[in-house]
């Protein structure tokens, strides 16, 4: 008998600016999603190592302190849980690289709420498949 997978059931929030973070987190506690902010990719990654399997959507600004940017920490979410749903936000329309995983979704700064609602009904009800 195999042990059942948990749901996914974790919003992440990559963010360093304290006012965006905030206002993302207000969004995403109106959804059935528990809510973790974090305020760079390196935090992001030990978060997700902690507790990949639960996470449903990483919502992350692209540009981040540290080593890290949120285009390396896509690349990696997908490399270790392929079907988390992946949403990058930029105020910086160069911020974007040529390189971005195709099933990255992006939502230039500033976003709309109803639109970060719909990405998080999305990772709720519709997550990505799994690379092949």
């Amino acid at each position: 008998m195999t042990a059942m997978q948990p749901e996914p059931h974790v919003a992440l929030i990559v963010e360093d600016d304290p006012n965006v973070r905030a206002l993302a987190t207000v969004l995403l506690k109106e959804t059935p999603l528990d809510v973790v902010e974090v305020e760079s990719a390196e935090a992001a990654l030990d978060c997700l190592k902690e507790c990949g399997g639960e996470v449903a959507m990483i919502f992350a600004d692209v540009r981040l302190p540290g080593e890290m940017d949120g285009v390396q920490l896509a690349k990696a979410a997908y490399t270790l849980w392929p079907t988390v749903r992946v949403v990058l936000t930029s105020g910086d329309p160069g911020a974007l690289s040529d390189d971005l995983p195709e099933c990255v979704t992006f939502m230039p700064k500033p976003w709309r709420g109803l639109d970060v609602l719909v990405q998080a009904e999305k990772a709720i009800h519709d997550p990505q498949p799994p690379v092949t």
